[in-house]
C-alpha cells in the first residue's frame, strides 16, 4: 500500500510541476522574446555584389607581330605582381632573338635590293648612251647620204643608183634606231621600277622587322601598382612568370592606380527601378570583413543582358566610384555593396516580425501589466529586418517580438 500511495501521489504532482515549468519557459514570460521600441535611424538598403576595380588602368598584351609565324612569345623578364612602378618603367621583356635574326635577315634582303637598283640604273644609263651614240651616227650617215645624191647629175647612173640605195638605208636605219630607243628605254625603266617595288617591300618588311623587336619590350605608361591576371597557361589556369610562353594579344598584367576605384556590379531587374545614380553605399570586402567603405552610384547601364541562369531575367551593369581608399582595397577583389535607398532619422523602429496582419488592418502585441493587448498601429517603410512604426506605440513601449507566435497563444 505505501508503494501504490507514493505513486499515486508521483501522478498527482507530475501535471503541476509540469504547467509551473511550462509557464516559467513560457514565451511570454521569457525576457529575450520581447522588444522595446526606440527611435533610431531607419534605413532601407538593397544589397548588390560586385567586383573592385581600378578606374585608371592600363592592360598589357602579349604583342602582335606584323608578319610573324609566331605562336607564343617567351617572357625573359618581367615586374613582380604588386610592384610600384614609374610611368616608362619596364614592365616586361620577351625573347627577342627570332626578331632580332628576322629584323637582320630583312636588312640584307634590303641592301642586296638597293644595291640591285644601283645596278641596274647604270647598266641602263651605259645603254642610253650607247643608243644615243647609235641614233647620232645614223643621222650623220643620213645627211651624208643626202649631199651624195645632189651628184647625181654629174655621177654615172650606178653610182647615182647607189647613192639612192645608201639614202634608202639610211632613213630606215634611222627610223629603227629611234623606234626602238623608244622601247629599250621603256624596258629599261620597267625593270627598274619592278626592283624599287622589291626594294621598298623588303624596306617595309625591314621596318616591320624592326618594330616587332622593339615590342620585345614593353614600358608602363602611367605609375601605379603591377597586377597580373590569371589566363590559361599550358592546361592550367594561373599567372605568368619569367620563362613561360605566351600566345600574342592575350592580356596577361595590367599597371593599376589604386588611389581611384569603383566597383563594377551586376543588377537584377527586379531591383533595377529602386536605383538611380547618386544613392549611397556602403562597400564591404569579403576578403576583409572588417573592412568598410563608403560609394556612390555613378552610373546604371540603360540596356540588360541575359543573366546566368535564365535568359528571361535581364541583369544590368552599374558603376559605383569608391569614395576614399585603402592598400587592401586591390582590384578583382568580391565585394557587397549596401545601397541606401530610404533613409529616415529618429524614426520609431521595430521588428518585422513583431507586426501582426489582421482584416487588412496591422497590430502588435503590447505589454500591459502582466500580460499582453493587442494594438493596431500604422506602419510606414520597412527593410528586410525592420519597420517604422508611424502610429500607435510610443518610444519605451515593449511588445512581442514574435507577433504570429502570440497570436495562436491568444487563439488558445
Amino acid at each position: 500500500m505505501g508503494l501504490a500511495a507514493s505513486f499515486g501521489i508521483v501522478l498527482l504532482v507530475l501535471p503541476y510541476v509540469f504547467a509551473r515549468s511550462r509557464r516559467t519557459d513560457s514565451p511570454g514570460n521569457s525576457p529575450e522574446r520581447t522588444v522595446t521600441v526606440e527611435k533610431k535611424n531607419f534605413s532601407r538598403v538593397l544589397r548588390v555584389n560586385g567586383t573592385a576595380q581600378a578606374t585608371h588602368s592600363f592592360v598589357v598584351l602579349a604583342p602582335r607581330l606584323a608578319g610573324a609565324q609566331l605562336s607564343s612569345l617567351v617572357i625573359t623578364k618581367m615586374m613582380p605582381a604588386g610592384a610600384h612602378v614609374k610611368r616608362g618603367d619596364v614592365l616586361v621583356e620577351f625573347d627577342p632573338q627570332a626578331q632580332v635574326k628576322d629584323f637582320l635577315d630583312k636588312q640584307k634582303s634590303f641592301k642586296d635590293l638597293v644595291g640591285q637598283v644601283a645596278l641596274k640604273q647604270a647598266e641602263e644609263d651605259i645603254a642610253s648612251a650607247k643608243d644615243d651614240t647609235a641614233l647620232k651616227q645614223a643621222e650623220d650617215e643620213l645627211k651624208r647620204t643626202q649631199l651624195e645624191m645632189q651628184k647625181s647629175e654629174i655621177v654615172s647612173r650606178i653610182d647615182a643608183e647607189k647613192n639612192r640605195e645608201a639614202l634608202d638605208e639610211a632613213q630606215a636605219t634611222l627610223k629603227q634606231l629611234r623606234e626602238t630607243y623608244e622601247l629599250k628605254r621603256r624596258a629599261a625603266a620597267a625593270g627598274i621600277h619592278i626592283l624599287e617595288i622589291q626594294r621598298d617591300r623588303a624596306m617595309e618588311a625591314m621596318n616591320f622587322a624592326q618594330a616587332n623587336a622593339a615590342k620585345m619590350i614593353i614600358h608602363s605608361p602611367m605609375d601605379g601598382v603591377v597586377v597580373l591576371n590569371t589566363i590559361w597557361l599550358g592546361g592550367r589556369m594561373g599567372t605568368v612568370q619569367p620563362g613561360d610562353e605566351i600566345r600574342p594579344g592575350v592580356p596577361f598584367l595590367q599597371v593599376v592606380d589604386p588611389s581611384q576605384m569603383e566597383v563594377r556590379a551586376e543588377i537584377n531587374q527586379a531591383d533595377f527601378l529602386q536605383l538611380q545614380p547618386g544613392l549611397h553605399a556602403q562597400i564591404h570586402l569579403d576578403a576583409y570583413p572588417g573592412l568598410t567603405l563608403s560609394a556612390v552610384l555613378e552610373e546604371l547601364a540603360p540596356l540588360g543582358h541575359a543573366g546566368r541562369f535564365s535568359q528571361k531575367v535581364r541583369r544590368f551593369a552599374g558603376r559605383f566610384s569608391i569614395q576614399g581608399s585603402d592598400p587592401r582595397l586591390l582590384p578583382d577583389l568580391s565585394v557587397a555593396l549596401d545601397v541606401e535607398l530610404a533613409s529616415i532619422a529618429n524614426a520609431l523602429v521595430i521588428p518585422r516580425e513583431s507586426v501582426g496582419g489582421e482584416l487588412g488592418s496591422e497590430f502588435v502585441w503590447l505589454k500591459s501589466g502582466a500580460g499582453y493587448e493587442k494594438r493596431p498601429i500604422r506602419t510606414g517603410p520597412r527593410n528586410d529586418l525592420e519597420v517604422v512604426a508611424e502610429s500607435g506605440l510610443a518610444a519605451g513601449d515593449v511588445i512581442r517580438r514574435t507577433a504570429r507566435e502570440e497570436q495562436g497563444a491568444a487563439a488558445k
